[in-house]
């Protein structure tokens, strides 16, 4: 067998292996993150106002110790790999999300959250891993294949978390996904090999300097804004989606059961298109990819201030599923593209911690947006911080140009 014949295959099932621990990673997520209030609400006797602060933390906890710790891990990303940094991650996840099924005490839990975020980024880090094992002409495809792994985790984890909480209690989602969780480390430990040469750390050259040596920096600062602001802009409506649900069927009806299909409709869109998005990006780039999905997302959230039936909100939802398979993946892509591999690791790490801090910036947008005007106003400033992000986008273009 030659020798690019083999690198091909083991591209192939690393790409394989680690869209499996993507999957499960998503999976593991979403099956305990929905209920996280429910099972703080078992660990003790809290008033209304108690429980919301407490699961608020639990929540945003994560993402922000995550923001803070990424640009450390990026930097032993590039010294020592990107698969050591699935390991990382993997494995800690493993014993956190256990052990959160064990707790006594809230305070345990919001302190096991604190050191999931710490210890978190298998996707990022599987992202930044196959972005250096790819050839170029399947950047796009792989980004977006990957983004698959996560959505469908993302989409099938309430399903059986809500499944395995109803029969066995609100600990045994966060067992299984520990459990779960291991899985993924021996998976990534034995199947997937990485092409990597570790750098000195004496010749690392420092980021500044990586930053003033590309040709393209000011784009690359505009895909870290991009991926906040589109973040932001997706979890904007996460906190009052149900509220806002039941206002549309005024208190009537399962207000639940069509909350959960309509937060479940993006990611419908995404798993949709998201593998012909990659070949798309392929094909024609992925700044063409990335500014149309900023565009039709934009026009997407300015009608759903207008909705008036669950049914109205959840079609255009899907719509924005389908847009927004083109952004996320199309960023990385940029990255992958336009950034030395040498400094893969700490770029993409720069763009979790963006990612990361748009997950704690777009709830809390939407919380203060309804609390002082409306829930349909969110849609409007949304849209907003999308049509900002387009004209950063143009002026980063021509920079280029």
């Amino acid at each position: 067998m030659s020798q690019s014949s083999l690198r091909h295959r083991q591209w192939r099932r690393s790409f394989i292996s680690l869209w499996i621990g993507c999957f499960i990673t998503a999976l593991g997520y979403s099956m305990t993150m929905p209920f996280i209030s429910l099972y703080i609400d078992t660990l003790g006797h809290f008033d209304n106002w108690q429980l919301n602060l407490y699961s608020g933390i639990a929540f945003s906890i994560t993402y922000l110790s995550q923001a803070i710790v990424s640009p450390f891990w990026g930097k032993l990303a590039d010294l020592r790999g990107r698969k050591l940094m699935c390991l990382r991650a993997s494995g800690v996840m493993a014993c956190t999300i256990f052990f959160v099924g064990v707790a006594q005490n809230v305070m345990t839990v919001i302190i096991l959250r604190l050191l999931q975020g710490a210890f978190s980024g298998y996707i990022n880090n599987a992202t930044a891993l196959m972005a250096g094992e790819t050839p170029h002409q399947h950047s796009g495809q792989v980004m977006g294949n990957l983004m698959t792994a996560n959505v469908t985790g993302t989409l099938l984890g309430p399903l059986f978390g809500g499944y395995l909480a109803g029969i066995l209690g609100y600990r045994m989602p966060f067992f299984i996904t520990g459990i779960l969780m291991v899985v993924t480390f021996l998976l990534t430990a034995f199947a997937v090999k990485e092409h990597f040469t570790p750098i000195p750390a004496k010749k690392m050259k420092p980021i500044g300097q990586i930053f003033s040596q590309l040709d393209n920096r000011h784009l690359i600062f505009v895909m870290f804004l991009t991926t906040l602001l589109v973040q932001s802009s997706l979890m904007s409506i996460s906190p009052i989606i149900s509220l806002f649900v039941r206002q549309l069927m005024h208190g009537q009806g399962n207000v639940s059961l069509i909350s959960g299909v309509v937060a479940a409709m993006p990611g419908f869109g995404t798993l949709l298109v998201a593998s012909r998005v990659g070949h798309l990006m392929d094909r024609i780039g992925p700044q063409r990819v990335l500014f149309s999905g900023l565009v039709i997302s934009a026009l997407v959230f300015i009608p759903m201030y207008f909705v008036t039936t669950p049914l109205q909100l959840g079609i255009l939802r899907f719509l924005l599923g389908l847009a927004s398979a083109a952004m996320l993946p199309a960023v990385q892509t940029v990255l992958t593209v336009d950034v030395p591999q040498e400094a893969f690791g700490r770029i993409f790490s720069y763009n979790q911690s963006a990612q990361a801090v748009g997950g704690v910036a777009g709830p809390l947008l939407g919380s203060v947006v309804s609390s002082l005007d409306s829930y349909q106003a969110v849609f409007l400033v949304t849209a907003g911080l999308l049509i900002i992000n387009l004209v950063m986008l143009l002026s980063a273009r021509k920079k280029v140009d």
